[in-house]
């Protein structure tokens, strides 16, 4: 599904990623962790379009995509979550994830201006989908409220409704976890679940590490910006380098 050979991003003197490569077949979890610093959201930011690479290659489903901008890829079927919230709040619940289906929306002028009735019909579909993701990531009872008064909780889980919005075939969550209680993170754990037995190929960035690793297929390690090892969860848990540079008491418990 993805491919990254040799992808190194420099900012100056800063190398926030170094030669870094790895595969993700298709309809896996595939989880990125490191310290903070490490490069785990520069390295987001490259697969998906935001910054171009210094050096390297990225491929999706055999296509080369370094340097595509964030729309091409979200045609591609490429979706992804923001660390820090980027929700909508002066617009509903249903509304946020709408706006996640627009590339298959028609958006000429002259259709909107007078109202088309293929518009309309296909806005009255657009809107039941979203109502239909809202409900399968756990917030149906949000759907006729403003985004503004969703507890922040819910407000990641619409996240992910918005991303699901554009049919992707890979997701990229980046610490959909940040912020949550056991509860909430527990909810959110079982929803990647659920993605990934729907055939959807996940990457996922997350400091929780009881999610990672209960949850995860493969592990990157990221330190420095440098592969630091790869692996099953019980190899990572295990791998005396990633316990000195990051896990140490973490572990404890898992």
């Amino acid at each position: 599904m993805l491919k990254i050979e040799n992808l190194s991003r420099s900012f100056g003197g800063v190398h926030a990623v170094q030669g870094v490569s790895f595969e993700v077949p298709q309809g896996v979890v595939y989880s990125v962790i490191g310290p903070n610093g490490a490069g785990k959201t520069t390295l987001f930011n490259l697969i998906t379009g935001i910054y171009t690479p210094t050096a390297g290659h990225i491929t999706l489903q055999g296509e080369s995509i370094g340097g595509m901008a964030p729309n091409v890829l979200a045609a591609r079927r490429m979706s992804r979550t923001f660390q820090n919230l980027q929700v909508c709040m002066n617009l509903s619940a249903v509304e946020n994830v709408m706006i996640g289906a627009h590339l298959g929306l028609n958006s000429r002028l002259f259709a909107g201006m007078f109202r088309w009735p293929g518009l309309i019909g296909a806005d009255r579909v657009c809107r039941a989908r979203a109502e239909e993701l809202l409900a399968f990531v756990g917030c149906e009872k949000y759907i006729g409220l403003q985004a503004n008064s969703m507890p922040y909780g819910a407000l990641k889980r619409l996240e992910i409704a918005r991303a699901l919005a554009a049919d992707p075939v890979i997701l990229l969550l980046d610490e959909p976890a940040a912020g949550l209680n056991n509860t909430e993170t527990h909810e959110v754990e079982q929803l990647i679940q659920k993605l990934a037995d729907s055939g959807i190929t996940i990457v996922l960035v997350e400091h929780d590490m009881k999610l990672v690793m209960n949850i995860s297929d493969s592990i990157l390690v990221l330190n420095y910006g440098k592969k630091l090892a790869e692996g099953l969860p019980e190899e990572i848990r295990t791998n005396p380098e990633v316990i000195t540079a990051y896990l140490g008491g973490e572990m404890e418990g898992v």
